[in-house]
């Protein structure tokens, strides 16, 4: 499959323009290992490195259209892994809106920085080795995305939603999740959405 057979692939599952933009303007394969490259536009998971992957694209299109991602958001990526899905935010929020990507591994981390300089465009992007559950000095968020598995999220990070702010999660125990649409009403996290059947790389403490 080719970018362009991808994106009608996306478009005929119904995925909003914006969306469907995004993944035009951002090429996967710049995210990925040299061996992988000549896969970057198939509709599967790929590894990047140090047992992580990058998820499908229709799975990330999935949870870009659960979060309702809109101009001017500030949003949180956890698990930002290669840096991919922090370029696909960053296109639908546009040069105002503000995205912030947690990695725990170092290298990682790193390789996610380097490979989103080299596009020289996306100054409104900032990436933090550290631990996703760690607070974050740029909270609160409008929008939190967490691209791992987990078993329920954790309340300090559903603390740093903003009010009626949105999260979206793959929770569930064992190798099977379900994903996850979470809203911040007052003081109360309810479930908006649950759609099952996901497979992703465990959350890292």
């Amino acid at each position: 499959m080719n970018k362009d057979e991808l994106i009608h692939s996306l478009k005929t599952k119904g995925f909003h323009e914006r969306i469907l933009s995004a993944f035009e303007k951002v090429k996967r394969e710049d995210f990925l290992p040299d061996n992988f490259k000549k896969l970057a536009y198939e509709d599967i998971a790929l590894p990047i490195t140090n047992d992580q992957t990058m998820s499908q694209p229709s799975t990330i299109a999935l949870s870009l259209s659960l979060l309702k991602l809109k101009d001017n958001h500030k949003v949180l990526e956890i698990g930002s892994g290669c840096g991919y899905v922090l370029a696909l935010m960053s296109e639908i929020v546009g040069e105002k809106g503000k995205v912030y990507g947690v990695e725990i591994v170092k290298n990682l981390a790193d390789k996610s920085i380097q490979s989103l300089e080299e596009y020289n465009k996306y100054n409104n992007i900032k990436v933090y080795n550290m631990n996703g559950k760690v607070k974050s000095e740029e909270v609160p968020f409008n929008r939190i995305l967490i691209s791992a598995a987990l078993e329920e999220v954790p309340r300090e990070v559903l603390e740093q939603l903003d009010e009626n702010g949105l999260l979206v999660a793959p929770i569930g125990p064992g190798s099977m999740q379900t994903l996850t649409l979470i809203r911040r009403t007052q003081d109360k996290f309810v479930i908006e959405k649950e759609i099952p059947g996901f497979i992703f790389v465990h959350f890292e403490d």
